[in-house]
């Protein structure tokens, strides 16, 4: 297991936790608050901090939370940020995939040891719309392995893990991990780690790769009147906020800014 006495998160909504159970300050635990609380368990004194902001495209990122991880230099950086942009269908992705290896370059060159994902290709989505963001993602998520073995980051290769994809470890607004995907991430990135232990894990190794018991499809009409309101609830609004120009995260601050030691 790797050595870390600090912590440092970056990122968007999927680092800040996002539609995970809540945790006593009333914001959302999230992936990394499972994986600080794990990696406390085994080494007493590990200090942690999240500057991930919901929203977040990468080069906001890159220009608000990348300086503070080189200044603060941690042990242990993750760094998720991106998959906002893929989002738009007006991403140049060669472009934005040579911004993200430049932001890791410095990242592991101030002698962090830097964790990296790619994201999730799929929502559980089998429409043609779904099919043509899933080989956006794929294209990113080259970038990302490709930016890893650049620069000896350890890769949490989530983005092509089948059961990732069923409908019922998302939020029904199909954007975030619900608290069952959240915990399988942290499984995901504690074994990148070299984690082994089933009770730090929440299970054997491995078990974040397997499939939940399979549940009779619903019906059409059902399946139809849950798209409207997904439409309706979620789509819709994220579409006003972007000819708006306004982002969920506006007004939204991180919720750990600094490394602070973990509470058990």
């Amino acid at each position: 297991m790797i050595e870390v006495e600090s912590f440092l998160a970056l990122g968007d909504s999927f680092t800040e936790g996002m539609e995970d159970e809540l945790a006593p300050d009333g914001r959302h635990r999230g992936w990394a608050d499972r994986v600080a609380a794990a990696l406390a368990a085994q080494q007493p004194g590990l200090r942690y901090g999240n500057l991930a902001v919901r929203g977040r495209l990468l080069d906001q990122v890159i220009a608000e939370q990348l300086p503070v991880a080189l200044e603060l230099r941690p042990d242990l950086v993750s760094f998720h940020a991106g998959p906002n942009d893929v989002l738009r269908p007006g991403t140049d992705l060669p472009a934005l995939a040579a911004r993200y290896d430049d932001a890791v370059a410095r990242l592991t060159g101030a002698g962090s040891t830097v964790v990296l994902f790619t994201a999730i290709q799929r929502a559980g989505g089998t429409s043609r719309f779904a099919d043509r963001l899933a080989d956006r993602f794929a294209a990113f998520n080259a970038g990302v392995r490709a930016t890893a073995a650049r620069h000896g980051a350890l890769l949490v290769d989530v983005g092509v893990v089948r059961a990732l994809y069923d409908r019922r470890m998302w939020h029904e607004d199909r954007l975030h991990l619900a608290p069952q995907g959240h915990r399988r991430v942290a499984a995901a990135v504690l074994e990148t780690l070299g984690v082994r232990d089933p009770e730090l894990l929440g299970g054997e190794p491995e078990w974040w790769r397997g499939h939940l018991l399979a549940v009779r499809r619903p019906p059409r009409h059902r399946r139809v009147a849950a798209d409207l309101r997904w439409v309706t609830r979620h789509l819709s609004p994220w579409v006003g906020r972007r000819l708006r120009g306004v982002s969920s995260g506006d007004g939204v601050s991180c919720k750990r800014p600094a490394l602070l030691p973990v509470e058990r």
